[in-house]
């Protein structure tokens, strides 16, 4: 009686690891290799005037080393929307100086109000509204390009139906365990929203690096709703706007940028779960497909440890388990070298079982904590 109860046992179990295989292997397959076979070709299309908006409070050390970059671009017709939100630090001081130097740069403040609290719409609705351009580049003031081509890439991108295109902001590389993760959990994020984009099925970008069109936010009243949110100025706008039929990913090297990570797990934390505050309000059909993704991966390395242990049937097991290993292997090291992020490779598959764990407690905190609307970051 106990052998045959055994048997059944494992044979839900080898049934459950069988649909966990076949849903990794659909993700990486459909969804995820199509990043790492990205190739990108030169565009011969006329370029448009273009509106870099950047949002700050107290970043004065960050617009010091990083706006010349952005100030400083190989492109003609362009202008650079800089608003002071609150700041109490020297970025006043800063956007006067390089006011006087380059003559594309426009400044607006927002001053401090003790009765009004507001998130980061807030200063990017005003710098938008203040934009003269409809083609909209946005990044924070944290963020440096990597090249000089950063805007000509995004707005050779642009055709008469592109209504987004969306980029990849990835971290400035450093040393430690925490680097390397935010770091890999930033690719993968991009692998993951920029590979259902490509499948047709776009739901987010980054802040860091995404455009859009003027009219397109104006026509559709902003962030809407959801403007009381202290998260979400990237994500909650493309995902209720972005279709397969008006979006476009851009993973040219010259389009890039680098932002600075967080330099503790404790602030770390806190920006994932801000983050994933907003992810409740998502499509449905994009929920569905953000949730089965991390579970079956949960479940995909439990059954296998489970089966390995109890089961005779070793041998097919092991071999489905190494295909998977294998694909998932040879995905991201392709999506790793278009994203210049090779040197995370030989974390990516202990960083693959870590971050779905890691995944889960974020979002139990971020449902059991309440986090004030108006935290600007």
């Amino acid at each position: 009686m106990f052998a045959v109860q055994v048997s059944i046992i494992e044979l839900i179990l080898l049934v459950l690891f069988a649909i966990a295989v076949f849903m990794q292997l659909f993700y990486y397959f459909i969804f995820y290799l199509r990043p790492g076979l990205y190739r990108h070709t030169e565009n011969t299309r006329e370029s448009a005037p273009v509106s870099v908006i950047i949002c700050a409070r107290n970043e004065a050390d960050n617009l010091k080393s990083f706006l010349p970059l952005v100030l400083e671009q190989d492109y003609d017709d362009y202008e650079v929307i800089v608003v002071n939100d609150c700041s109490d630090d020297d970025t006043e001081d800063i956007l006067k100086k390089y006011s006087f130097e380059y003559d594309r740069l426009k400044a607006v403040t927002i001053h401090k109000e003790l009765s009004l609290r507001h998130s980061k719409k807030m200063a990017l609705f005003i710098g938008i509204k203040e934009a003269k351009n409809e083609l909209l580049l946005l990044t924070d003031a944290d963020c440096q390009p990597v090249t000089s081509h950063w805007i000509s890439s995004f707005a050779a991108s642009f055709s008469r139906k592109t209504d987004f295109v969306i980029g990849y902001g990835g971290y400035i590389r450093g040393k430690g365990l925490l680097n390397k993760y935010i770091r890999y959990d930033s690719m993968f994020i991009a692998m993951q929203y920029s590979g259902m984009a490509m499948a047709g099925l776009p739901y987010m970008g980054v802040g860091r690096n995404l455009a859009y069109k003027k009219s397109v936010f104006m026509k559709n009243r902003g962030f809407g709703p959801n403007f009381y949110l202290q998260s979400g100025d990237d994500d909650l706008f493309v995902n209720k706007l972005a279709r397969k039929r008006n979006t476009i990913v851009n993973l040219d090297p010259a389009s890039f940028t680098r932002s600075i990570p967080s330099a503790t797990w404790k602030n770390y934390y806190k920006q994932k779960i801000r983050h994933l505050s907003t992810a409740s309000l998502y499509r449905n059909i994009t929920k569905l497909f953000l949730i089965i993704e991390p579970v079956s991966r949960l479940l995909f390395y439990s059954l296998l440890i489970v089966l390995l242990l109890i089961t005779k049937l070793y041998i097919p097991v092991i071999i489905l388990a190494s295909f998977v290993i294998l694909s998932k292997f040879i995905t991201l090291a392709l999506v790793q070298k278009n994203l210049n992020e090779i040197d995370l490779l030989v974390f990516s598959l202990i960083f693959d079982i870590i971050s779905p764990i890691l995944t889960v407690y974020f979002l139990i905190n971020s449902t059991l904590k309440r986090y004030q609307y108006y935290e600007w970051k």
